[in-house]
């Protein structure tokens, strides 16, 4: 299996309080960690768990929280290829609250790579799957060159603009603007995948085939859901990869979202 990502990544830190603070409180944190996440990281990370190693064409500021990234990607099973940009890495503030809901606050912009960066684009060539977060035309175009390419809505205008296929688009149907994208997005998707959390979710299929799926039982208790969509999209790309059906890449995808849902963060055991 050959996968890879082409997205985005926030160097992460992450603290446990009861709640999120409301205007003027103060609230304190029990613990916390730090971690290379955002969609592209995550993603990457779980499909080097499914397929044994993964790469991510990524872009990164010219910062130690750069070469931070690499060596802990490179721990997780991902080969980082990264464009450097002048100025910081891109930071987010993740608050994890007793309920294990996620509230983040993301620091700086958010660094894409481009068509035109000397990434190794040949890569994708041929891949068995891909699955994009950020980028432009040119890279969308790279990534059309696996045999499976798979989106979310994040990637931006970039998506519509290109006129670029996707094998399947997974978005969130409780977010409207990811709902308006999926329904305007030409030429249509082979299947979209609109995810509704522990309410399982729905697909549609360019054929006219449509279904739900529901949520996975966990396998322990609820840690936080930080990185659960982008898990599950992930997940899903790597079922299809290997030849699943969408109905059974879905279930795939379910039982690895229940799995992060129960672990700090989106890495830990």
């Amino acid at each position: 299996m050959r996968v890879a990502v082409v997205g985005h990544v926030e160097w992460v830190e992450f603290v446990h309080g009861d709640h999120v603070p409301v205007a003027g409180e103060i609230v304190h944190a029990r613990e916390g960690f730090q971690e290379p996440a955002g969609g592209g990281g995550v993603a990457a990370v779980q499909l080097a768990r499914m397929a044994g190693d993964a790469v991510l064409l990524t872009a990164l500021g010219s910062d130690e929280l750069a070469e931070r990234t690499g060596r802990r990607l490179a721990e997780l099973g991902v080969t980082v290829d990264a464009a450097t940009r002048p100025g910081s890495t891109r930071r987010a503030h993740t608050f994890l609250d007793s309920n294990g809901e996620r509230t983040i606050t993301t620091i700086g912009e958010r660094l894409e790579p481009r068509g035109d960066d000397a990434l190794d684009w040949d890569i994708l060539a041929g891949a068995d799957g891909v699955y994009v977060t950020a980028g432009d035309e040119g890279t969308l175009r790279a990534a059309r060159e696996a045999r499976l390419l798979v989106a979310s809505p994040r990637f931006g205008a970039s998506l519509a603009d290109s006129g670029v296929r996707l094998d399947a688009l997974v978005y969130s149907d409780r977010d409207e603007l990811e709902s308006s994208i999926a329904r305007a997005l030409e030429p249509r998707p082979g299947v979209l995948v609109a995810t509704r959390g522990p309410d399982g979710g729905r697909y549609e299929t360019a054929d006219g085939r449509t279904g739900t799926w529901e949520a996975a039982p966990l396998p322990g208790p609820i840690a936080d859901s930080y990185g659960c969509g982008d898990t599950f999209a992930a997940a899903f790309t790597y079922g299809l990869a290997v030849g699943e059906e969408a109905e059974s890449a879905l279930s795939l995808a379910a039982e690895a979202s229940a799995s992060c849902l129960t672990r700090p963060g989106p890495y830990q055991s």
